[in-house]
């Protein structure tokens, strides 16, 4: 059995991927901009992964840009017949690094081509619409416009399933009434809960939830104590702990945690063998106070 199999599986439309993937944004440069400092590492990193057992890759062609989608396709190409790709529209770089809207529909039909080709691909597994908008109001008609454009790149066979990215309930049930949506990419982890209902609807729903950033960014350097508490216990590190309670905490969350790092990316995986007894889940729950922010929206 490989090292993330035992995290189970979920659906992303008639897919099925397992439930511990990999983000490809961190193997660009910094700012996720540029090449990285060591492109022979990287394509380690990626190999490493999908020999340890990840279908499920999370990448965009503005990342970068172009950066990590070639990345992708020299590591991996041809792909092993299960692994699905992910990848992500609506933004572009500008040449100060600065992620700028590119939702229109010509700009859309070129981030599509532009993902088809660097990836070396005929048909895109999951496209995700990023909203650039936040909750302006702008970013209706720009979702209901992104995804009728999406939607038809689909009819002709370009796309096989379309997602949301960076919106809000709202938002996503807007985008329910244009196509089907077979995932919604937001931020979301053991700090930053905003979206608990929203989770749970889509499970509801059978409808995957996947959360960027689903290591804080700060749990590396600056532990909450019930966090550390529960790792010392089940002696393993509070990175593994607060995957494992994602893992737990819903069952269409599909974890894509980012990294260019060997020995950072063995510590991800390795938090599928992590179980979390009810008591130690509920100490994370109730012990650790979550962030409240005005919203999702992140550079992603």
């Amino acid at each position: 059995m490989s090292s993330v199999e035992m995290s189970g599986t979920f659906a992303l439309g008639d897919l099925r991927v397992r439930r511990l993937g990999f983000g490809a944004m961190h193997l660009s440069g910094p700012g996720v901009f540029g090449p990285p400092k060591d492109w022979a590492g990287a394509l380690a990193v990626l190999r490493e992964a999908v020999a340890s057992g990840v279908n499920h890759i999370d990448t965009s062609d503005y990342y970068g840009p172009h950066v990590t989608n070639r990345l992708i396709h020299e590591a991996l190409h041809p792909y092993p017949d299960d692994l699905v790709i992910v990848t992500k529209v609506g933004a572009r770089r500008g040449k100060d690094g600065s992620v700028l809207p590119a939702s229109a529909p010509h700009e859309l039909l070129s981030a599509v081509h532009d993902n088809l080709r660097n990836l070396g691909v005929d048909v895109l597994d999951v496209v995700n619409l990023r909203n650039m908008f936040g909750v302006d109001e702008r970013a209706a008609e720009s979702i209901e416009a992104g995804l009728a454009t999406l939607a038809d790149l689909q009819h002709q066979g370009l796309i096989r399933h379309i997602g949301l990215s960076n919106v809000t309930p709202e938002q996503v049930a807007a985008g329910l009434r244009v196509c089907e949506i077979v995932c919604v990419q937001n931020k979301y982890n053991l700090i930053h809960r905003e979206d608990d209902a929203l989770v749970d609807d889509l499970a509801r729903d059978r409808i995957a939830y996947v959360p960027f950033f689903p290591i804080d960014g700060g749990l590396r350097s600056r532990v909450p104590s019930t966090l550390a508490g529960v790792a010392q216990r089940l002696g393993t590190t509070p990175v593994q702990v607060a995957l494992a309670w994602l893992l737990r905490r819903a069952p269409n969350l599909l974890l894509i945690p980012g990294t260019s790092s060997l020995m950072h990316l063995r510590e991800n995986l390795a938090a599928t063998t992590v179980r979390l007894s009810d008591e130690a889940f509920a100490m994370l729950n109730e012990g650790i106070t979550p962030l409240r922010e005005s919203g999702p929206w992140s550079a992603s």
